[in-house]
């Protein structure tokens, strides 16, 4: 693989990786995301675990769905939803561990300041 061309498969992976940041830029997405972690559901349970209406929750599904992040299955007249890969959960996961800890670091120098 030549020089310029790895410089283009690395440009298009960030290209792609911005689009992933973009769809889940949304804490009601991370909560959406979150839920799915114990596997699939319905628009309405994950909703009910957001605390957004159903059509509210649809349309951040949506997002997801065109991103890649989540799939669906019909069974019978019920759409379920499901995390395309579990890695997607874990990198949220480690995010949120990262903001955790600078939260308790920035906290506890609050207190000596």
């Amino acid at each position: 693989m030549t020089q310029q061309t790895e410089t283009g498969h690395q440009a298009e992976i960030f290209r792609r990786q911005a689009e992933l940041c973009k769809a889940l830029a949304d804490p009601k997405r991370l909560m959406i995301l979150n839920g799915l972690k114990d596997g699939p559901k319905s628009v309405s349970q994950l909703a009910g675990m957001a605390g957004l209406k159903q059509s509210n929750a649809s349309q951040h599904l949506g997002v997801l769905r065109r991103a890649g992040v989540v799939r669906t299955e019909r069974q019978g007249s019920i759409v379920n939803y499901s995390l395309a890969t579990p890695r997607i959960a874990e990198a949220c996961d480690m995010v949120r561990q990262v903001i955790a800890e600078e939260i308790q670091r920035n906290g506890a120098l609050g207190r000596i300041l």
